[in-house]
């Protein structure tokens, strides 16, 4: 068992405030765009891999106003360690880490993901489009999926529809009736990525 001391204690502390920092200014970011209205949406950030370790944005606070306190400390099961209460989807964002490797998840609730995940509950694809680059793609020559799976309160339920809809090629879901889900290897491939996902859903939107 590793012992620990005031020493550690303090900067893991010191880490914490500071992935609260990044968190605050990413939520800024979206809600600037709409995505996060009022409390909705959540982020989080990888603190450790050995034990797995979040930042997870706190539960009921004003995205646009967070600042590096409204930060939460969860385990690998998206459970509060320490002080505060993580966003109630903490559980899930920590199944993706453990699934994907991701080291920041992204969950906005933006209106083309929600009418899209109701108009084409199947998937929606896309093909042949110079943005799917930004989700890693050396050429806009290729066919991917977007997954779209059912809501439920039950996150041990949603994290087990979100690994079986995994799709190669997208660090994505979309929730039915809620939002998206986007990963990456740190926030700002997250936020890029969430970004591309988003106008890809609003070129859907727009095509009727």
């Amino acid at each position: 068992m590793t012992e620990t001391t005031p020493s550690t204690a303090g900067a893991a502390a010191k880490d914490l405030q500071e992935a609260g920092a990044v968190l605050a200014e990413e939520a800024a970011r979206f809600a600037s765009f709409g995505w996060m209205r009022g409390t909705s949406g959540n982020l989080s950030l990888v603190l450790t891999r050995e034990p797995l370790r979040l930042a997870v944005t706190a539960s009921g606070r004003d995205k646009g106003e967070l600042t590096s306190s409204d930060v939460v400390l969860t385990d690998g099961e998206g459970a509060a360690v320490g002080p505060g209460r993580p966003s109630a989807e903490a559980a899930l964002h920590a199944r993706v880490v453990r699934l994907t490797g991701a080291g920041a998840v992204v969950h906005v609730h933006t209106v083309a993901s929600v009418v899209m995940g109701q108009r084409s509950p199947e998937g929606i694809p896309f093909e042949g489009l110079e943005m799917l680059k930004g989700l890693g793609h050396p050429t806009h020559e290729v066919s991917v999926t977007l997954p779209v799976i059912a809501n439920s309160q039950d996150m041990t339920e949603l994290g087990d529809r979100l690994e079986a809809a995994l799709s190669p090629g997208m660090p994505a879901v979309v929730v039915a009736g809620h939002g998206i889900y986007v990963w990456g290897a740190d926030p700002r491939e997250a936020r890029h990525r969430a970004e591309v996902v988003e106008w890809l859903l609003e070129l859907e939107l727009a095509r009727g």
